[in-house]
């Protein structure tokens, strides 16, 4: 496909695409968060959605006291439950985890098809909160990957504040974008979050795609932070198709409509002004080389 060709000429994308979002505590034990992820992962599929997607670290939690102390095999064998549970049910599951390498942590996204293979990992490039940079390290590479011929991208929270990780991605013809997301902070900050919009800002209005949010809920531990909740589904113009509340765990759907993400914006920035339209297409290019590139 010509990098300034609409996506509906890639003849094997359906019309519509039903995702469903889940929105979960982030600071529950493994056993937990698998046996919430198996439920809604049946949920999804009743409801008829071809793809759900669950928050941040969704099977190890974000909470890092817990996270980083989880045997390797622990997360690996949650994460088979998962893809068994994605293959028996016929769905598209993107699920999180924080995985251990030789040096550091990765905090990752999996992209799990029907069949129960994971097709793509995703490690988020900008770290957050204290124990993140602590711990973690970020990933080098955006995210490209199709479902069901539909182009589609990914970042991981606070990724979405860094526009060019997405847009460059919908410059390669990617239509829906994929939030999973963990909002926690001390209930000062969340507060300012929740009356000031979003923790995540809608991303269609400067790209004209799909954005799908999965947020999380729930107080740590020690009851010093929250989560603003609030996951949506919102279509290419920034507006809302299904949106979550603050507090408790639940499952939004919507249908999108594929025709809708037309991504004028991004084809426009690929031509406009002319003296970056060679950068711009230098920058695709790099991005498809490295999008099937694992983490490590």
């Amino acid at each position: 496909m010509a990098q300034n060709e609409a996506p509906a000429a890639r003849a094997s994308a359906p019309a519509t695409l039903q995702v469903s979002c889940v929105q979960l505590h982030w600071a529950k034990p493994l056993g937990f968060n698998l046996e919430r992820t198996v439920h809604y992962i049946g949920a999804a599929a009743r409801a008829g959605s071809r793809v759900v997607l669950f928050p941040e670290a969704s099977l190890t939690g974000y909470y890092f006291p817990y996270a980083i102390g989880l045997e390797p095999a622990e997360v690996d064998g949650a994460l088979d439950a998962v893809r068994a549970e994605a293959r028996d049910r016929g769905i598209w599951v993107i699920a999180g985890t924080i995985r251990k390498t030789s040096d550091r942590f990765l905090n990752l996204a999996h992209v799990i098809d029907p069949s129960g293979a994971i097709v793509h990992e995703y490690a988020k490039v900008h770290m957050a909160g204290r124990d993140e940079q602590q711990y973690c390290r970020g990933g080098d590479k955006l995210s490209l990957f199709e479902i069901d011929g539909v182009r589609c991208t990914l970042v991981i929270c606070r990724d979405g504040r860094h526009p060019e990780l997405y847009r460059i991605p919908a410059m390669a013809g990617a239509q829906i974008l994929f939030h999973p997301s963990n909002s926690t902070d001390e209930v000062e900050a969340v507060c300012w979050k929740r009356t000031s919009g979003r923790a995540q800002q809608p991303v269609g209005p400067n790209s004209k795609i799909f954005h799908c949010v999965a947020n999380t809920i729930g107080q740590s531990p020690d009851g010093k932070q929250t989560s603003s909740g609030s996951s949506f589904i919102r279509e290419p113009n920034g507006l809302p198709l299904a949106e979550a509340g603050h507090y408790q765990e639940e499952m939004i759907t919507a249908v999108l409509d594929l025709s809708r993400a037309d991504r004028s914006y991004v084809r426009d920035s690929l031509a406009h002004p002319p003296f970056l339209a060679s950068y711009w297409r230098q920058m695709v290019a790099a991005a498809e080389a490295r999008k099937d590139v694992a983490p490590e």
